[in-house]
């Protein structure tokens, strides 16, 4: 084999071996990126549920409220109307 075929030989095994790790790396970077979207959207979801949870906690507690209190919007105008 020439000292050329050899060096060209070489070539494509390193150029080759280059490829295949920069891929491989890519694919880890590319499967890290998407646990950490599906660890972000477990949050979010997380968090929508907290915030449902305390919206209808005040619902409740405003029907409550309702019951035994009269409430106004605060609207002066409107209060007056109804004093009247």
């Amino acid at each position: 084999m020439s000292r050329a075929a050899k060096i060209t030989l070489a070539a494509t095994f390193a150029v080759t071996a280059a490829v295949v790790v920069s891929v491989h790396y890519g694919q880890q970077a590319e499967q890290a990126a998407m646990h950490a979207g599906v660890i972000r959207d477990m949050e979010q979801q997380r968090i929508k549920k907290e915030r449902q949870a305390d919206f209808d906690l005040q619902s409740q507690l405003e029907e409550q409220y309702r019951e035994v209190q009269t409430v106004s919007d605060g609207n002066p105008v409107e209060a007056k109307k109804q004093g009247s």
